[in-house]
C-alpha cells in the first residue's frame, strides 16, 4: 500500500469492493490489519442469484465483527454480455458510493492468477498494447476519473489469499460461475492448472512488463497532444463556425491512433482504437477518412518553425448529409 497509494496522496478513507468470495474477504481482513479506521466497504448484489443477499450478509456480518462501515448495494445489470455488464454497473455503484463518501480510492482484489488469466484471454483475442497492459495496479474507476482504482493484491496467489481466509475461521462465498465452463476465464484458468509449463507468475509479470509499456505509450501520447495538436474554432472546409482540429503527425502509429481517439472524443465522437488505426492509415498514405461522426482530411504543409514538409491532419464534424 505504501508504493501503491502513499499516506501522502490520500484525501480519504479506502473504499473496499468485497464480494464475499475468499480474495475479497481475504483483502478486508489484510486492510483492516494495516489501515484500522481507514477504510469502508460496499458490497453489491447483481440480481443475477438468489445466494447473492446470503452473501452480503456475510460480509456485512464481517465488517460488524471488525467495526468497518459498510453497504450494501442492489443493481440491475442490463442485457448483453453478462459478466461485462455486470461488471459495468458493479464499477458504476462503486464510483457513486466513492462520490458521495469523499472516499480517497476504491480498492479490488483482482490477484496474480487473474492478472494471469486476463493476459491469455487477451492475447488470444488478438488485443493490443492496451487490452494487453491487464489488470492495472492503478488506474481509475471507470466514468470516474476523479476516483483511484487500485488493486493491492496483485503480488499474492490465490492460494495464499485462500490460506488468509482460512485462518480467520470465516468460509467464504463460491460463485458458481466461477466453475462454468461457458465463461472464456474460467476455461483459461482450468487450462493454465494443466499445464504447469504456463507460469501464473511468468505470466503476471509479462502483463506487468506491458502495462510499464502501455504507461509510456500513453506519456508520449499526451506529449503528442500537447505539441502537435491545435484547436481552431473555424473552419476552411464550409462549415461555419465549427470546431477543427490540426494534427501534425510525425509519431508512430501507436501514438497517431491514440491521438485521432482523442480528437474525436473532443469532437463528441466516439471511436475504437481498430477504427482509429484504419483511419490513421488511410490518412497516412494521403486519403481522407470518415470515423465516428468526424471528417478527416489529410494535407501536407511546410511548417514554418521546423522549415520542413509534414503531413497535416484536419478533424471535424461531418456536416450533415442532404436528404431527399
Amino acid at each position: 500500500m505504501d508504493g501503491l497509494w502513499p499516506a501522502e496522496d490520500r484525501t480519504g478513507p479506502l473504499g473496499l469492493a468485497v464480494s464475499g468470495g475468499p480474495d475479497s474477504l481475504a483483502m478486508l481482513l489484510l486492510a483492516a490489519a494495516v489501515m484500522p479506521g481507514e477504510i469502508a466497504v460496499m458490497s453489491v448484489d447483481h440480481s443475477l442469484r438468489k445466494e447473492a443477499a446470503q452473501e452480503v450478509a456475510l460480509v456485512e456480518a464481517v465488517c460488524a465483527h471488525l467495526d468497518v462501515p459498510f453497504m450494501p448495494v442492489k443493481v440491475r445489470v442490463g442485457a448483453g454480455n453478462l459478466q461485462a455488464k455486470a461488471r459495468e454497473a458493479r464499477y458504476r455503484a462503486l464510483g457513486e458510493w466513492a462520490m458521495e463518501l469523499d472516499l480517497g480510492a476504491v480498492a479490488t482484489a483482482h490477484q496474480m492468477d487473474d492478472a494471469a488469466e486476463t493476459l491469455m484471454m487477451r492475447l488470444a483475442r488478438g488485443s493490443g498494447l492496451a487490452g494487453l497492459a491487464g489488470v492495472r495496479a492503478y488506474s481509475h474507476v471507470p466514468a470516474f476519473e476523479d476516483v483511484p482504482l487500485i488493486r493491492p493484491l496483485l503480488s499474492f496467489r490465490k492460494a495464499e489469499l485462500e490460506s488468509v481466509v482460512a485462518s480467520s475461521g470465516i468460509t467464504p462465498a463460491r460463485d458458481p460461475s466461477n466453475e462454468d465452463v461457458n465463461f472464456d476465464r474460467v476455461r483459461v484458468r482450468r487450462h493454465l492448472a494443466e499445464h504447469d509449463w504456463l507460469d501464473a507468475q511468468a505470466l503476471a509479470a509479462s502483463a506487468q512488463h506491458l502495462s510499464e509499456s502501455w504507461r509510456a505509450l500513453e506519456w508520449y501520447a499526451q506529449l503528442d497532444w500537447e505539441e502537435m495538436v491545435s484547436r481552431a474554432d473555424t473552419d476552411d472546409g464550409g462549415l461555419g463556425g465549427a470546431p477543427q482540429y490540426r494534427y501534425y503527425c510525425n509519431v508512430p502509429r501507436a501514438i497517431q491512433v491514440e491521438t485521432v481517439c482523442r480528437i474525436v472524443s473532443e469532437l463528441g465522437g466516439r471511436v475504437t482504437r481498430s477504427e482509429a488505426g484504419v483511419a490513421a492509415d488511410r490518412l497516412w498514405r494521403g486519403e481522407n477518412a470518415s470515423l465516428g461522426g468526424v471528417l478527416a482530411r489529410a494535407s501536407v504543409e511546410k511548417v514554418a518553425k521546423v522549415g520542413v514538409n509534414m503531413r497535416v491532419w484536419r478533424f471535424s464534424p461531418e456536416p450533415p448529409r442532404r436528404t431527399h
